[in-house]
């Protein structure tokens, strides 16, 4: 224990450097927790819209699209998700699975469906990129 002491001591920026990461590590986790959205990965989510009435809904940009997309999906780029919203009314009670690239867009997507009053929101672990390393389906629009 000593040893960390004098580290820490000799270190102060290196150890700041650390337990600011550590505390937004915390954070990241706690804020995901907390949000009440299910992160599922992409074998996850296949059994989902195999069992459950499913919209699978695309929050890339239009550009990104050229990559493809997962079955029929529905395209509403993150950024005009607030003014198209409407187009999801009819679709309130079913479970909705965002995804984009990486999964952090659709997480933030995840989280303003929330906000909206949409109760079944899922996020699509690691978007598309987890889709296609698990290799399942893309179609090419």
């Amino acid at each position: 224990m000593q040893e960390y002491l004098q580290f820490a001591s000799s270190h102060v920026l290196l150890f700041m450097a650390l337990a600011a990461i550590v505390g937004a590590i915390v954070w990241t986790e706690f804020q995901r927790l907390a949000s009440g959205i299910k992160h599922l990965s992409a074998n996850e989510a296949v059994v989902l819209m195999n069992k459950d009435d499913t919209i699978v809904l695309d929050v890339r940009e239009d550009a990104e699209l050229r990559e493809g997309t997962i079955g029929k999906a529905k395209h509403i780029p993150l950024g005009a998700l607030d003014q198209r919203l409407r187009e999801l009314d009819k679709h309130r009670e079913k479970t909705i699975i965002a995804y984009c690239r990486s999964g952090a867009r659709s997480s933030r997507a995840c989280a303003k469906l929330r906000k909206a009053g949409f109760e079944k929101v899922v996020n699509l672990r690691g978007g598309i990129v987890a889709w296609r390393e698990a290799k399942l389906p893309v179609r090419k629009r």
